[in-house]
């Protein structure tokens, strides 16, 4: 397998983490996406990364897709139920996690992108109240428990630590470590696991 991305994408560094969780060979290959001779159109026809080249040539598409299906490749540490509540509970946490870091991702762009002249700071507190909002209802459902799917590690820990991660990363100007210092914790433990250490944004 050939996973292309870039070394700052929280999307990408999910798929890594579950790569290196499950044991899994692959090949990384960088790709900046905003450079003009990009050329990821070739793979994935919406330009973004994560994009995963199986062994046929075959493409996933989407860091949700891709994961859910390296799951099923092997069975070591098993991150999904293998169906009902407790499989669609953790991919509700994975798609409330990946929530923030669009709009996060959305602000962003919209600072970095746009001449500021152009910026609309109503639709950047727009995204980042839900940024806000995404983190605190994480807080909440996590409570006090070791990993967010309660006593084992799974795929939710990997989405909400690859979100917190991305933006201590990006906005270290969000205090989300005082305003929910059980995410802090959870994060810190998990920055412990080598797919976790190795997989730092940069």
């Amino acid at each position: 397998m050939k996973l292309i991305g870039s070394l700052a994408s929280p999307y990408v560094r999910k798929v890594r983490v579950v790569l290196a969780e499950k044991k899994l060979d692959y090949q990384f290959e960088l790709e900046n996406v905003w450079q003009a001779d990009t050329r990821i159109h070739d793979v994935n026809p919406l330009g973004k990364v994560p994009c995963l080249i199986m062994e046929d040539g075959h493409a996933l598409v989407d860091s949700r897709v891709m994961v859910e299906y390296l799951d099923t490749l092997t069975p070591v540490c098993k991150l999904l139920p293998p169906n009902g509540r407790e499989r669609a509970d953790i991919k509700c946490w994975e798609a409330v996690a990946d929530g923030v870091l669009d709009a996060g991702v959305l602000v962003r762009l919209e600072r970095t992108l746009r001449p500021a002249s152009q910026q609309s700071q109503e639709w950047i507190e727009r995204q980042l109240q839900k940024v806000s909002q995404g983190l605190a209802f994480l807080s909440d459902k996590l409570g006090e428990s070791p990993y967010c799917a309660g006593n084992h590690y799974s795929l939710a820990d990997v989405a909400v630590g690859c979100t917190v991660g991305w933006l201590a990363f990006r906005f270290p100007e969000i205090d989300w470590r005082g305003k929910h210092p059980n995410l802090g914790r959870l994060y810190d433990k998990l920055s412990e696991r080598p797919s976790f250490r190795d997989t730092v944004p940069q």
